[in-house]
């Protein structure tokens, strides 16, 4: 049986154990944090991505905790919907796109993990700081000076992966795109049917808003997660940016001039107690993952703009690929095919993120529209509009079903 140890246990992590433990492999995850907490607010899982979960067993279980996202609503800052693109599987999609709280998604795979695999697969409080390898064995260095032998080493250490600094010692900066991103979830009453995701406003001043509580949906309740992006051209925490820092600047005033009839994007911030602030970063794509019996996965090996919500997914689909893939080829060539089928892939929605991605209609509109009292279909096409998010789903990968 051949060996695979994992670096992080987050959720690109989990589900690669999960899906390389239903090929056959003997996998062990290492997690350097010494207690994991179900930390960060809303993320969303693509079609593309939920399918693979639901194939590994979990429908059930994301049907009972994550919202089945209706549509995504792009809105002008007055009020008017640019475009309605619906995300469910009535739309035509394999399976649903939920929004989910990125900690209860976390907790989710860790207790499959623990589950299927058994409480030894994982072992926190492991920083993995680096490997070395023969032709025959990759190990795997610990912090604590202790080392593991296994033939493959997968990183899915996020975006500060040491693997990847060993790969890549020469590697720039990060990449700052000019956007500050402050984050916030509060329970209230439901937006619109409790299923929209709406995002709002412009490239420079810019609202998003999602529930991400099945349970609380339910009761007629949301718990409304919320992303305020602002452009801000000084650099801020670029070097140390850290999902868990509380808000240092006003994040609320420019937002106090959004006119949207069903909610006060000022008052659903004011009413968040916890607010916290990241820069919107990236890094340029890598000529290569992989070296011998190593190799990357995740934001380990594709950090993005969280554009087109498209992080998760993309760790997820990385996890599907490479475990069907050594499982045919178990072997270091199968990481070189991964790395072929996924890092091209993976640059076009970097790429396509920077651009804006299926938030360009945004920007097309805010050049077009003067006021609230304009039509939206007077001044863009419905073929327009639809170009730009036909266009996304094929770069990320969650087209419609085939008739």
């Amino acid at each position: 049986m051949k060996s695979i140890v994992i670096a992080g246990a987050g959720i690109g992590g989990i589900t690669a154990a999960l899906c390389l433990h239903e090929k056959g492999f003997k996998v062990k995850v290492f997690e350097a944090v010494d207690e994991i907490r179900p930390l960060g607010v809303g993320i969303n899982v693509m079609p593309s991505a939920s399918k693979i979960l639901h194939d590994l067993g979990l429908g059930q279980q994301l049907d009972d905790i994550a919202v089945r996202t209706r549509c995504i609503e792009y809105r002008t800052k007055y009020g008017h919907v640019i475009q309605s693109d619906p995300r469910n599987v009535e739309a035509g999609f394999a399976a649903p796109q939920y929004s989910i709280h990125r900690g209860e998604l976390q907790f989710l795979l860790l207790d499959e993990l623990r589950s299927r695999l058994g409480e030894e697969a994982l072992e926190i409080c492991k920083p993995v700081v680096g490997f070395r390898q023969t032709d025959d064995i990759v190990t795997t260095l610990l912090e604590d000076g202790s080392t593991y032998d296994s033939d493959f080493l997968i990183s899915a250490e996020g975006l500060r992966s040491k693997i990847r600094a060993q790969l890549h010692p020469d590697e720039g900066p990060l990449c700052y795109e000019g956007t500050m991103m402050f984050r916030g979830a509060v329970e209230m009453d439901q937006i619109s049917d409790g299923k929209t995701m709406i995002i709002a406003g412009d490239h420079d001043v810019k609202f998003v808003t999602y529930p991400i509580s099945e349970k609380l949906r339910k009761q007629g309740r949301a718990l409304t997660n919320w992303v305020a992006e602002l452009r801000h051209s000084s650099p801020r925490h670029i070097d140390d940016a850290d999902w868990n820092r509380g808000a240092t600047m006003d994040y609320i005033t420019p937002f106090k001039e959004f006119m949207m009839g069903d909610m006060n994007c000022a008052k659903i911030m004011e009413a968040t107690e916890s607010v916290t602030e990241f820069p919107m970063i990236d890094r340029d794509a890598l000529p290569f993952w992989t070296e011998g019996r190593v190799t990357l996965l995740g934001d380990a090996a594709h950090p993005m703009y969280p554009i087109g919500a498209n992080g998760a997914t993309q760790a997820i689909i990385d996890a599907r690929a490479i475990a069907d893939i050594l499982a045919e080829n178990p072997v270091p060539d199968g990481l070189k095919i991964y790395e072929a089928s996924r890092l091209p892939a993976t640059r076009a929605v970097v790429l396509s993120n920077r651009a804006g991605g299926p938030e360009r209609v945004l920007d097309i509109a805010a050049a077009r529209v003067t006021g609230p009292d304009d039509k939206i279909e007077d001044l863009i096409t419905a073929e327009e509009l639809e170009e730009v998010a036909a266009s996304y789903r094929n770069v990320a990968g969650f087209q419609k079903k085939k008739v």
